[in-house]
């Protein structure tokens, strides 16, 4: 689904790329044709999560950080932005996979790894297990019991730490919009993620807990689909230039992102 979205972007923003020379770089020719091959940069994002997109009902404003590092980027290039969201992270891979996307925001594991060339690491967040209110399970050490049902996000990258943390508790896929739902009905006692959807959730469950600790990490960074080398160094330095400038920081701070670390 492709999202209207407001033209530029916020006056903070556009103050970090000013102040910063190297995030002005026009790309190549070259470049420009193998990351934005339609003349528009098509950011594929997933819905529901602060790292990605959320919408507001009300005022159909699209805020998170992939959304606003993808808008950052197109500035950049001189492209028109085109961001197009997904329900689910398997939507999303599906989409780069045919041909649908030029660039993701999103967690590296080893499958994308298969089908997409990542720039380096630009936020790190827990992944963690949410409990309704009322639930019986207080720790993490609690879930892994035959009868539990885990919901998690399709296709998301939480799914093969999970596995390897899970041997008797039911893994079920579902998107981050559903989650609240699948919590509420009983149909899973608990929905794992990484903790910045898992807050997200959680304000919209009252009651319900964020278990403390951790059983992985998702490693955000900017991904493109595989056989677009002459751009992999363009948005590299892009990563960098945006790091160092406060604009990632800036855009973690503007949507509202809990659960990131420090590696």
């Amino acid at each position: 689904m492709r999202t209207a979205y407001r033209p530029g972007i916020t006056t903070m923003l556009v103050g970090l790329l000013a102040g910063c020379a190297a995030v002005q770089s026009v790309p190549t020719p070259e470049e420009k044709q193998a990351l934005a091959p339609t003349g528009r940069l098509r950011t594929c994002l997933y819905q529901g999560g602060p790292t990605q997109a959320i919408k507001d009902p009300a005022s159909g404003e699209v805020k998170g950080v992939g959304f606003d590092l993808g808008q950052a980027l197109a500035q950049r290039m001189k492209v028109a932005y085109e961001p197009v969201i997904h329900p689910t992270p398997r939507a999303v891979v599906e989409a780069i996979t045919s041909g649908g996307c030029d660039v993701t925001f999103i967690a590296q594991d080893p499958e994308r790894e298969r089908i997409m060339d990542f720039t380096a690491v630009y936020m790190s967040i827990e992944h963690g297990f949410l409990v309704p209110s009322g639930s019986p399970i207080t720790a993490m050490a609690e879930v892994d019991r035959p009868g539990i049902r885990v919901g998690v996000p399709a296709g998301g990258s939480v799914i093969p730490p999970l596995k390897r943390t899970l041997r008797n508790a039911e893994i079920t896929g579902s998107s981050i919009g559903g989650a609240v739902e699948l919590l509420k009905s009983g149909k899973v006692e608990v929905f794992a993620a990484n903790k910045a959807n898992l807050f997200e959730i959680s304000d919209k469950l009252p009651g319900s807990r964020v278990l403390e600790g951790r059983f992985s990490v998702d490693r955000f960074a900017l991904g493109t689909p595989k056989g677009r080398d002459a751009g992999l160094a363009y948005l590299r330095r892009f990563i960098e230039d945006a790091k160092s400038a406060g604009l990632v920081d800036t855009a973690i701070r503007k949507a509202g992102v809990r659960g990131t670390i420090k590696e």
